[in-house]
């Protein structure tokens, strides 16, 4: 089958100043951008002081080569599906809120143990896991969102705020739908491509880790692809130490659900300590840099230069050439380390009978996660701090969330 890469959505128009790059990357533009910047001269031919030539560890793989050294995929056995089946049963007995979901309210005796070794596996390994064989089928919409939050409660016990308002009121929404939304009514109000059948480009959400379960799948394409943002440094840092500079430099990012901008680099680096190796941690999404659909970036923000331009189709295409897919089956859970690893879909199809829906959540293990850089701690403090259980909310329907949604 071929790789799917459907693009539906119009660009989004440039801001005055704006480079010729939109939020699908040209290849073509790419290639003479590149050229233009090299052949122009004066680019830095060693790296910002401090930063390593090459990063080491089991964080740096390419996806050609992964599956011979790593099985990503932990296949539930029928005695683990029945241990999950009592804690759905024994949550519903307490009478309580899903924000009440927690290890102790969502018992797994025996299964605990090998959800914190693949906790760790997320953190110190190879900074990702797919669990795989729920029965979805079985289950109700609620009870499968339950199954969800209470699995990832053992692997990372803090869920993230994805939302600030649900229904037009002030809340803690902490688990989105990823679902095509877009049709009459909806396509001049969607400004993410997470609610659309479009490619999504390489990117990170926000957070420690990035989680999404499958309740279906679409009828073609829809692959999830994964890159180590360590590989993909260790090219950079060989071949344009320029863009490490560039990608370690302040950004002026929107941030679409408050309307405003702030000034920040995109990637991190974090030197060992006598507890933890070296590091590099990136953070960013390329809509936020060069809008997406109904969702423009905004005239008051100063334009990317080129030499941002550059760097973001960088990442984007070594993020493609080191990539691996992970084809989601039905019932599937990835769990991804949203610091170390950047991730992007396939465009695909659905049909009446088959059409992709994932969940999504974004989590942190307070036991396991590493040190947040200082300009994303104020994001950090946001999304996982300020609110009770009474308070978190998890729509049972597929919305479009403020920080997607133009009307927003």
């Amino acid at each position: 089958m071929a790789t799917a890469t459907y693009v539906t959505t119009p660009p989004a128009l440039a801001p005055p100043g704006q480079p010729d790059i939109s939020y699908h990357p040209d290849p073509a533009k790419y290639q003479a951008r590149r050229d233009r910047r090299i052949k122009s001269g004066g680019l830095a031919n060693s790296l910002p002081k401090g930063l390593p030539r090459q990063l080491t560890g089991k964080l740096v793989w390419e996806g050609d080569k992964l599956a011979e050294t790593y099985e990503w995929t932990y296949v539930l056995e029928p005695n683990q599906l029945d241990e999950i089946d009592l804690a759905v049963k024994h949550f519903k007995s307490l009478g309580l809120s899903l924000g009440h979901i927690s290890q102790q309210t969502f018992p797994l005796p025996r299964l605990h143990s090998e959800l914190r070794r693949l906790s760790d596996e997320l953190h110190n390994g190879h900074g990702f896991f797919v669990i795989r064989g729920l029965r979805v089928d079985e289950h109700s919409r609620e009870e499968n969102i339950i199954i969800y939050a209470g699995l990832s409660a053992h692997i990372a016990p803090k869920r993230g705020r994805q939302d600030k308002k649900f229904d037009g009121k002030p809340a803690a929404v902490t688990l989105s739908h990823i679902k095509d939304l877009s049709g009459p009514g909806n396509n001049a109000v969607i400004g993410s491509p997470a609610f659309t059948t479009d490619k999504q480009v390489f990117h990170t959400d926000s957070g420690d880790i990035v989680s999404l379960f499958a309740l279906e799948t679409a009828a073609e394409g829809g692959a999830s692809k994964l890159a180590s943002t360590w590989r993909v440094y260790n090219e950079i840092a060989r071949t344009r130490p320029d863009l490490i500079h560039t990608l370690t430099g302040n950004w002026d990012i929107e941030n679409f659900a408050e309307r405003k901008f702030i000034s920040r680099p995109l990637m991190y680096y974090q030197p060992a300590t006598d507890s933890t190796p070296e590091r590099v941690v990136l953070q960013y999404a390329r809509r936020s840099l060069v809008g997406f659909g109904a969702l423009p970036r905004s005239h008051n923000i100063p334009p990317i230069t080129e030499a941002q331009a550059e760097a973001l189709d960088t990442l984007h295409f070594l993020g493609e050439k080191f990539s691996v897919n992970t084809y989601f089956q039905k019932g599937d859970i990835q769990y991804v380390n949203n610091l170390a690893l950047f991730h992007a879909r396939d465009g695909f199809t659905n049909t009446a009978e088959k059409q992709r829906h994932l969940l999504r959540l974004w989590l942190r293990d307070p036991e396991n996660a590493w040190e947040t850089p200082e300009p994303l701690k104020w994001k950090w403090t946001q999304l996982y701090e300020g609110w009770s259980p009474e308070d978190e909310v998890f729509p049972l329907e597929p919305y479009i969330r403020t920080a997607g949604n133009k009307s927003g």
